[in-house]
């Protein structure tokens, strides 16, 4: 074969090569970009629930000079309180009585004993934990008759406030994630008609976390729970 020939053949393998080497890159190419064209949405699920668990602090202050006087009024207080609960449908396992919280006023560095009338001071919290709701709101709209028996229920402190919790957030998690993933999938669908192309695999899923907030100020025993899911689908021509 003479030097011109072998030429040519050298010329027309790498010619070859070179077409085959450009033909891979192009296909490698076009499946990167298929691959990157994805679509992300969220999906969104919101319920009403009702909380299945209040607790109640019962709060009563006591103010004297004389703690066995005080210790005495604390005494009948209390029973007096849990007459009331017990006799309207709250049992004892439900109901814990706080030690008393003493305040020494005249222990007090920063206060002028001269104008101190009461030495002490002292809260006395009886604590109902119940998963009766209805019963426990009816008491605590009816505790003013406790008045009667000349004991005054404080209220508005902020240290004692009542508290509506939601316990069973695993009852109902699989299907508000199930409802949140198919609205993320109809709106991916949607995107995805819109924009001439099909949906395809899912590339990435989040899913977000649940949160528990009251309905409102008015009726904190309802509760909104809410979840949002994250979804990355591919996009096929």
């Amino acid at each position: 074969m003479n030097l011109n020939l072998k030429s040519y053949v050298s010329a027309a393998i790498i010619a070859v090569g070179i077409i085959g080497l450009g033909c891979s890159i192009k296909a490698g190419l076009s499946s990167l970009t298929d691959s990157t064209r994805v679509v992300s949405v969220r999906g969104l699920c919101e319920r009403e629930v009702e909380a299945n668990l209040v607790t109640w602090p019962v709060v009563t202050k006591e103010m004297g000079n004389d703690l066995s006087e005080i210790y005495a009024n604390i005494t009948r207080t209390n029973a007096t309180i849990l007459k009331f609960l017990k006799s309207n449908g709250i049992s004892d396992e439900e109901v814990t009585v706080n030690p008393p919280q003493v305040e020494d006023r005249q222990a007090n560095n920063y206060s002028d004993d001269s104008s101190i009338r009461w030495r002490y001071r002292v809260t006395n919290v009886i604590v109902v934990k119940s998963s009766k709701i209805k019963v426990v709101n009816d008491l605590m709209r009816r505790q003013t008759e406790l008045m009667q028996d000349g004991i005054a229920i404080v209220a508005g402190d902020y240290q004692y406030s009542t508290t509506y919790e939601f316990t069973e957030l695993n009852t109902i998690k699989p299907e508000m994630i199930a409802i949140a993933t198919g609205n993320a999938r109809e709106a991916a669908v949607k995107f995805a008609e819109d924009s001439g192309s099909k949906l395809g695999k899912i590339k990435s899923a989040t899913q977000g976390q649940f949160t528990i907030e009251d309905r409102d100020s008015y009726t904190p025993y309802i509760k909104n729970v809410r979840v949002v899911t994250y979804v990355d689908y591919y996009l096929d021509n």
